[in-house]
This record gives C-alpha cells, structure tokens and sequence, in this order.
C-alpha cells in the first residue's frame, strides 16, 4: 500500500518553488482559500436585508443562497483537470479575476436576477480556485512531512473563513449595507492577483491527448442535477416531486455515463485507478461521512441557539467560535499528529472524539448552558478538523503527482456532496421527530399545527397570530418538540460518525515519508515507493 507517490524531492522542490519560497506560496494559497469559504456563509445573515431592499420571491430568495454552492460543486471536476491541462496558476488567476468581477456586480446589483447571475460567476470562480489551492500545494511540497503541516495551516484557514463568515457579515450589517459583504473581497483580489503571477509556480499533468471536454461537461451537468435534487430534499421538498426526483435521476445517469467514458479512454479526464487505492477511496468515503454527519447539525445548532435560546446573529456567531478556535489547532497540530499516530488512528479517533461531542450535546435543554455548549463546540470543532485533516492528506498523498488536479476536485466535490446530503438528511430526521410533538396542542386549530410542523420560526409566527393561551402553548410546545427533534438528530449523527471510525480503519496503520531524493536508495526495510512521470513545472 502506497502511502505517497514518488518524486525526486530535492529537483522538484526546486522546480516547484523557484522564485518563491514554498511558505509564502502556502500564505497566498491561503487567502485565496479565506475568500472562497468567506462567500460560501457570509451570505447567510444578510438575507433578510437583501429580501427587504431587491423583494425577491421565494424561488428567487432561494436562488440567491443556493447558486453558489451549486455552482462550484458542479464545475469542481472540470476546472480541476483543466488546470492539469493548461496551468493551474493560470486557472487560480482566471478564478481570482472572475471572483473579483463578480464581487463587484453582486455588491451592487439591482435586481435579485443581477444578484443570482453574480452569485453564479462567484460560484464558478470559486471552483477555479479551490481544487488548485490544494494541487498547487501538493506540487510545492513533494515532501510529506512538510505537506502535512502546509494542509494543516490550509485546513485551519479554511475553518476559520467558514466561520467568519456570519461575523463579519453581521458587523458589515450593523454599519453599512447588504452589498459591502461582497465589497471586501475586491481588495484582497485585487492584492492576490499581482501577488499570485509574481510568486506562484506554474505546474501541469500529463498532457498526452486531448482534454476530454464532453466528459467534462457531462461530469459537471451530473453533479448539477445531483446537487440541486440534494439540495431540494434538504430544503423540504417532497421526495416525490419531480422537480427533485428529475434532476437526482438525470444527475445520477449522466455520473454512471461519466465514469464509463472513463474507464474507455486511453487519456481520461480522471484517472479513476486512483480509486482502486484502498487509501484514496476510503479518504473520499471519510470526508463525505465527515461533511454529511456534520453541516446539518451547524444549522441545526445555530436555530437552536437564535430560537429556542433567543440569542441574535452576532451572539449565535460568537458562541459558535469556540469550535473554530478548536479545528484551527487541529489543523496546527494535525502534521505532528499524524506521523505519531498514523492516517488509521488519527482518522478513526477523530470520528469517535466528534461522535463523543455530539453525545454531550445531547443534554442540551430549552434553558442554555454555556459551559455545555462551550465544551461540546471545542470537543465538535477538534474532532472534525483531526478527522478532515487526516482524510484529506491521506487522499492527496495517494493521488499521482500529476493527477493532483483532479484528486484535489474529487476530494472538493465530496466535501460539498457530504455537506448537500447532510442537510438533506438530518433536516428529515429533524423534521419527522418534529412535526408530530405539534399535532395536537391544546386550543390550536389543525391547519395551524400544520402549519407550524413545518419548521420552529414558522411555528413561532403562528403562535404570534393565534395569540392568547393558545398561542403560548404552541411556542412552547414547539420549542419543546425542537429541542426534543435535536436529539435525535444528534444522536443519528453520532452513529454516522461511529460508521465513519470502522471505514477509517482502511486507511494505512503509518505515515509513509520514505520518499528518497534523486539517486538515493530507499532506507533498508522501507518499501520503495512507484515512481509516476513527473509532471511538468515550470517557474
């Protein structure tokens, strides 16, 4: 079992850093991560803000949250191995222009059209970005050790940007309007793009050929319809719909006809032998279980926190952040961790120490407590960061120096799937331990308990019109049903979790770092690593 690919680790290091010193590539790398994880949440509090000024409708409103995660799911692949192909610095700046373009036009859009169309391009541009971030780092640090600790400073930003988010866009609210949450990414574009042509490497793949460009649109039409019908599900929509069941069965056909394409051609899009790898397939299956038993209970948790609670959106913010704080030391500390302890165990604890946090949370009542609340976030935050860490080294280090493209946009497009499947999820597991706590309150008229089954706000704003003894009855009955559908939905996570500790014990028991330079022999006892062709790099 390979635990990395082999590579003359001296030349390439040279090759692959000139002009630049790898760290301060890793620092530019990771501002262009911050924006792109900043845009996926800041969003999230301005919404009632940017209902109130453009009066988008409800499938607008929708839109306007969803197209840009659905769009850079959609095109991860794609733009992935195109940057194999033609470059990935030149794809990275493409992506940080389009992004800073459409920054602009998003911020000052006046109609909700203008604003979906803008969160699209932010979507694309984005999945430019993202997956080469992450090959770009897997070129300038050959050797594993210092990979390790380059993806752990990369995760640890990538925490920190998806929870930033909703505080500084609650602080742009409170001191300007809707549009400056898109405003601040023009300067740190505008900064990187310079930055970015003068210090990043150039690097490609194989491009022995031609680009598989119908495979490319096929994979990113499929996981479109995927998504979207995903995303449907997690919104609330019925299973039945057509509108959901269309686009899960033609997303899913044309993936199936993707990876046929796949195994035909002599040069495919994605080498899909990356995932005969016992390592590489079980890191996808990790981050996805990681992602999917996880995102729905952020959401979950952030109700809680603002209905039943009654904190607001800065307090809610705030008292999330110990979890940041946790994953960001993860992330430090994950290089150290996983030569001590290996992929296998590290993975393995870290899925059983965030299953543990979701057990604590579990006690979580209508009454907060904040020493609860604080332990099982530092618990939560540190467990998920070890186990992404560890899954997400473990997957670049099996992927082919140059594949790492489309290892890096696999890995990307699990995450996002994970994250679509686990709204979906959970939210049905919340909802039908919800719903029926609601069926029969005293006073309350059918229609209305109907109504208010649905979600805590809405059940919260019939009980503001009802009024009266009735109206108190069904907030707090609702509130009680909420607090009573969380637990169980914790509890259905947190065996998630544990499924997701027995897949990690696939992974390798060590780290392999035996990676010689160029006319060394491999260390006496250390399996001799295969050697890929070298990938093309220049400075």
């Amino acid at each position: 079992m390979s635990g990395t690919t082999a590579a003359a680790v001296r030349p390439r290091r040279r090759a692959a850093g000139a002009g630049a010193n790898r760290w301060v590539v890793l620092v530019v790398l990771c501002v262009s991560l911050l924006l792109v994880a900043l845009d996926a949440t800041v969003l999230h509090v301005a919404v009632p803000a940017v209902t109130e000024d453009l009066r988008p409708g409800a499938v607008e409103l929708l839109w306007i949250v969803d197209v840009y995660p659905l769009a850079c799911a959609s095109l991860l692949i794609l733009f992935g191995t195109l940057g194999d192909r033609v470059g990935r610095r030149r794809v990275l700046l493409l992506g940080y222009t389009l992004f800073g373009v459409a920054s602009a036009v998003a911020a000052f859009a006046p109609s909700a059209q203008t604003l979906i169309l803008a969160r699209a391009l932010l979507g694309v541009g984005g999945a430019m970005i993202m997956p080469a971030t992450l090959s770009i780092l897997r070129e300038v640090f050959p050797d594993r050790r210092e990979r390790a600790l380059a993806i752990g400073v990369w995760s640890a930003v990538a925490a920190v940007g998806a929870a930033v988010g909703p505080l500084l866009g609650g602080f742009l609210l409170e001191h300007f309007w809707w549009g400056s949450v898109f405003l601040v990414n023009i300067p740190l574009m505008l900064v990187s793009l310079p930055v970015g042509r003068l210090l990043l490497p150039e690097s490609r793949g194989e491009r022995d050929g031609p680009w598989d460009v119908t495979g490319a649109l096929m994979a990113a039409a499929g996981l479109f319809g995927v998504v979207l019908g995903v995303k449907r599900l997690g919104g609330g929509e019925p299973a039945a719909s057509p509108f959901t069941v269309a686009p899960l069965l033609l997303g899913a056909a044309l993936l199936f006809l993707f990876v046929r394409r796949q195994g035909r051609r002599a040069h495919p899009l994605v080498d899909l032998r990356m995932f005969r790898r016992p390592a590489f397939t079980t890191s996808v299956g990790c981050i996805v279980l990681a992602m999917l038993a996880l995102v729905g209970l952020e959401l979950i948790a952030a109700q809680y926190l603002q209905l039943v609670l009654g904190l607001s959106p800065l307090r809610t913010g705030l008292r999330l952040l110990p979890l940041t704080v946790a994953a960001m030391a993860a992330g430090l500390a994950g290089a150290r961790m996983l030569r001590r302890f290996g992929p296998r165990r590290m993975v393995a604890v870290g899925f059983c120490l965030t299953a543990a946090a979701v057990v604590t949370l579990t006690a979580m009542g209508g009454d907060d407590n904040a020493a609860l609340l604080l332990g099982g976030f530092v618990l939560l935050g540190f467990g998920l960061e070890t186990t992404l860490f560890g899954a997400y080294e473990s997957m670049l280090s099996e992927a082919p120096a140059e594949q790492a493209g489309g290892a890096a946009a696999i890995g990307e497009t699990s995450y996002q799937l994970g994250a679509g499947i686990g709204i979906a999820l959970l939210g049905s597991v919340m909802n039908k331990a919800y719903a029926p706590g609601l069926a029969s309150v005293p006073g309350v008229p059918p229609g209305a308990a109907r109504e208010a089954g649905h979600s805590l706000g809405e059940a919260y704003e019939v009980a503001g019109r009802l009024g009266g003894s009735a109206g108190e009855s069904l907030r707090l009955a609702a509130r009680e049903s909420f607090v009573h559908g969380l637990h169980v939905t914790l509890l259905v996570s947190a065996g998630l979790l544990l499924l997701g500790a027995l897949m990690a014990l696939r992974l390798p028991r060590v780290m392999h770092c035996g990676e010689p330079a160029e006319g060394e022999a491999p260390a006496a006892g250390v399996p001799s690593p295969r050697e890929p062709q070298k990938p093309k790099v220049s400075a």
